[in-house]
């Protein structure tokens, strides 16, 4: 399946979240930038509030695109181990991303919400909505960041997944929904026409204007 932008991805993926459609206690939680996109659509077609998850990837030497683990907005790790060890990753290299990755996430949480405080997930429905889902380590630290809030129950939601990132998700939360998990999966933006990457004055425009 493809997608024109993120913004049609988000109402496609509204369409099969529509049992979600103003229900009590159910927060729509993005990843920023894009998901955030993604995220507005489907938190306007339901009409619930909308709120943000910071997690941070943790590139590889030389390839910040390739994911070889991702952190919470605190700093804990999910780390792919055998990458890790294929490359040759020196724990120092890690150390210093992790540190780089924590202030970047704690400045963006700042920018984004501006003088908004974070919606309370204490015993809610959270859907945690992507652009996609690669390795699916970035998703993975968000689920990690928002469990220990006692939170009824944890829902991702993302147009398209790798098949393999889909598995090992599932057994993290109570539902995943997608709308496709083709058995090639080479990167989220080969998935879409139009997959320019969202600006941090896109996010604050979209926070500003959605519903708490």
């Amino acid at each position: 399946m493809f997608f024109l932008d993120r913004q049609e991805a988000g109402q496609k993926l509204a369409e099969k979240l529509k049992e979600y459609n103003e229900k009590k206690n159910t927060i729509i939680l993005a990843l920023p930038r894009g998901g955030v996109i993604v995220a507005n659509e489907v938190a306007k077609k339901l009409n619930l509030p909308l709120d943000l998850v910071v997690p941070r990837k943790i590139g590889a030497p030389g390839n910040e695109e390739y994911a070889i683990g991702a952190i919470t907005e605190s700093g804990e790790g999910i780390f792919d181990k055998d990458a890790i060890n294929i490359l040759g990753v020196p724990k120092e290299y890690i150390a210093q991303k992790v540190a780089e990755e924590k202030k970047e996430a704690l400045r963006r949480l700042k920018e984004y919400r501006a003088d908004r405080e974070p919606l309370n997930l204490k015993n809610k429905t959270v859907i945690l909505v992507d652009d996609g889902l690669a390795t699916g380590l970035t998703m993975r630290a968000a689920i990690k960041s928002i469990k220990k809030q006692k939170i009824k129950e944890i829902i991702v939601a993302v147009p398209v997944a790798a098949h393999d990132s889909l598995e090992i998700i599932k057994n993290e939360v109570d539902k995943v929904i997608y709308l496709d998990a083709p058995s090639y999966f080479g990167a989220v933006g080969a998935f879409y026409e139009n997959f320019d990457q969202t600006t941090d004055q896109e996010v604050i425009d979209i926070m500003k204007k959605s519903k708490m």
